[in-house]
């Protein structure tokens, strides 16, 4: 699907069914993933932040895409990069930070660190350290809902590198029989840790592979809000009304490595350059800016306010108590066991 025009306007399609307010809205998440992102690596580097994490700079417009048209009673699942998905799902950048920190204030008590964040009272229903674990949780979410004859739908991110393993092709395959309202979307950022999407995937667009389970499948430019957006209101729409999973592939790129220990040999820095130049903060704003949906004093306060919410958020985690040692398997087991833990 390519980018469609007004062709009085010139302003994109999927623009005009949503509001000034919420483009301007979802600018401002993009670059609060961004910023959210960038000074957590930041903390990582100052030995604040233990472990690893997996960035997804240079993926914000599939992130926020397609969570835009989202409500509370939706959901979504979400991948070990999967900052981007929890912010457009509504999570406070504070409490996340707490989580990365390991605080008892973070989503998951400190317990989940940056590839385990769940917010069960937004919808999200969890980023999952295993390449392709949120799959069969969005069938079964989809499924419930379908039984509870409900309308809300899932959303369920992954990578490519998911894309040859076979919970993609079981969770496809049961969505369709079950005609489930499930939106399976690939962020296709061309490697699984270092292994390309070419040398390990036979066709040539993940979407592609929709057909062997009889539904859409359509692939978007990525970095483009404007092409995720539309993509995301035709398979929203689609399965509100009872019409089914399709499947969803953008062509993005993380210019981060895979993780903090990815040492980045597999790829060129002339690549890396080349997808930095089609930077999907930059695209949305000079879209924006060129239809006056926004202004640069705007612009300039948007920046501004985020950076104090990202000062705000990282003051909040380092001054948050820790997990205390007695409270080490609370959550974890029943409260029976938990008690006899404790005891021994």
């Amino acid at each position: 699907m390519g980018y469609i025009e007004d062709k009085v306007t010139g302003m994109p399609a999927a623009f005009r069914n949503v509001s000034e307010s919420a483009l301007r809205d979802a600018l401002r998440k993009m670059i609060l993933v961004r910023r959210f992102e960038e000074s957590a690596e930041q903390a990582y580097m100052r030995g604040l932040i233990h472990g690893t994490m997996h960035l997804s700079i240079g993926q914000e417009a599939s992130a926020i895409g397609m969570t835009m048209l989202l409500t509370d009673d939706d959901y979504i699942t979400s991948t070990h990069r999967g900052h981007g998905h929890c912010i457009g799902k509504g999570a406070d950048p504070k409490l996340m930070f707490a989580e990365f920190f390991g605080k008892e204030t973070g989503y998951c008590r400190g317990r989940g660190g940056s590839m385990h964040i769940a917010d069960v009272s937004r919808g999200n229903l969890g980023a999952n350290g295993i390449v392709g674990g949120g799959l069969p949780i969005a069938v079964g979410a989809a499924l419930s809902i379908k039984k509870q004859k409900r309308d809300s739908v899932v959303v369920c991110f992954f990578g490519d590198g998911a894309n040859n393993e076979g919970a993609f092709h079981e969770s496809l395959n049961f969505a369709a029989i079950w005609t489930l309202p499930v939106i399976f979307v690939c962020e296709n950022n061309r490697y699984g840790m270092s292994m390309s999407v070419e040398r390990s995937t036979a066709v040539s667009h993940i979407a592609q592979r929709a057909a062997a389970y009889d539904m859409p499948g359509v692939t978007v430019d990525g970095n483009r809000l404007s092409d995720v957006l539309e993509a995301a209101e035709t398979a929203i729409a689609r399965a509100r009304a009872g019409g089914g999973p399709t499947l969803v592939e953008c062509e993005t790129y993380r210019i981060r490595g895979h993780s903090k220990s990815d040492r980045n040999r597999y790829r060129t820095r002339e690549e890396i350059d080349s997808w930095g130049a089609r930077d999907p903060i930059n695209i949305l704003q000079a879209q924006l800016l060129e239809h006056g949906v926004i202004d640069d004093a705007a612009i300039e306060a948007m920046r501004a306010d985020v950076e104090a919410e990202i000062d705000a958020g990282l003051d909040f985690a380092q001054h948050s108590p820790s997990p205390r040692i007695d409270d080490l398997v609370r959550d974890v087991y029943t409260p029976e066991l938990a008690q006899e833990g404790n005891r021994q």
